[in-house]
């Protein structure tokens, strides 16, 4: 795809679309903040996060019309039978892509509790090595567009490709999306347009304590590291995950900054990860793809966290289960950004 015409052009079309919904969506910012969006200098919130209210009215549309459960059954249909994975894990990976990671455990809750540790785990694999298409919007505004596209479809078959091998389990058998049980609780056109837009908002509102969290903490200890080892925090990171960036594909002058972007982004998140990634002036054309590929999912510590107290809430013993593979689903997870950095390498 990347280096045929088709290939290229498919990109682009998806990248003219997103920034197409962007520029909508900065119309009402503008409207509440004033001619922000239009600003030069890039405001974190304003730019990468407050157009998620107005994708997020778009999918409670297409939720209302009844269109998100025809996508997610009829995707979850076909991986099922691509992967061979159960029909509950395979509508699980495609429900924390379109609806996001925690809403794809509350509409299978009824499941859970029947779910054993292999069982658990790959569902919780799949979730937190995909992203959510609410933050598409977001990382496009810090990452190549073409590659955060690519980073998604890849993640979703790596995913399974990963999953199988090191956790092969029994696949659940269910015979309907989950999502689709819950129709006659549905409220009107206007209530479920603006609990989306309110969902979005409260997704903000969580994202950005932890991002000035994470950012301050690692600026701290950056400077601790420095005036004691005379080298920041970060940058022994980067010596330590060196290795791994350059197997990725990276050259090798280049692995201590790539390992930097990936201990980042799995002890704190993505997005501290891109902010960094943002401040990169010269690296290769290559080490750009397979860097952004590479940032293009949820597998890091705190959505472990989150994970674990999503399913605690529902089923205590299977949020134990999670808790005790935690170091597994880093691994597993980590395992699928590298796969699908490392095609994009192939490639490039």
């Amino acid at each position: 795809m990347l280096n045929t015409t088709i290939g290229l052009t498919t990109l682009d079309g998806i990248a003219s679309g997103i920034h197409y919904i962007i520029n909508y969506a900065n119309k009402g910012i503008d409207f509440v903040f004033g001619d922000i969006s239009s600003k030069t200098s890039m405001v974190f919130v304003v730019v990468a996060l407050l157009p998620l209210i107005f994708i997020c009215s778009i999918i409670g549309i297409f939720k209302y019309i009844g269109a998100l459960d025809l996508i997610i059954n009829t995707i979850g249909f076909l991986i099922n039978k691509i992967s061979k994975v159960g029909k509950l894990e395979s509508f699980a990976a495609i429900s924390a892509v379109i609806v996001g990671m925690m809403p794809a455990y509350v509409s299978i809750k009824d499941y859970i509790p029947r779910l054993s540790k292999a069982q658990m785990y790959t569902i919780a694999a799949c979730t937190i090595s995909t992203v959510d298409i609410a933050l598409l919007g977001a990382y496009t505004q810090m990452v190549e567009p073409r590659y955060v596209f690519i980073g998604v479809s890849l993640n979703f078959f790596s995913t399974f490709i990963i999953v199988s091998i090191i956790n092969p389990s029994e696949p659940t058998n269910i015979t309907t999306c989950p999502l689709g049980a819950n129709k006659g609780e549905r409220g009107s056109f206007f209530e479920v347009l603006t609990d989306h837009m309110q969902d979005a908002f409260k997704l903000i509102l969580a994202i950005v304590p932890i991002i000035i969290g994470f950012v301050a903490l690692i600026s701290m200890l950056n400077d601790v590291f420095l005036n004691i080892l005379g080298i920041s925090f970060q940058g022994i990171l980067g010596y330590i995950f060196s290795p791994l960036a350059f197997i990725l594909g990276s050259s090798w002058d280049e692995s201590v900054t790539f390992g930097t972007i990936i201990a980042t982004k799995i002890l704190s998140n993505e997005f501290v990860a891109m902010i960094d990634y943002m401040k990169l002036t010269s690296i290769t054309p290559r080490t750009d793809a397979i860097m952004s590929v590479f940032l293009i999912s949820f597998a890091n510590f705190g959505s472990i966290g989150m994970i674990i107290g999503c399913v605690t809430s529902i089923s205590r013993e299977h949020g134990k289960m999670i808790a005790s593979n935690s170091f597994r689903l880093i691994v597993g997870s980590t395992l699928v950004s590298c796969l699908s950095a490392t095609i994009v390498g192939i490639f490039v």
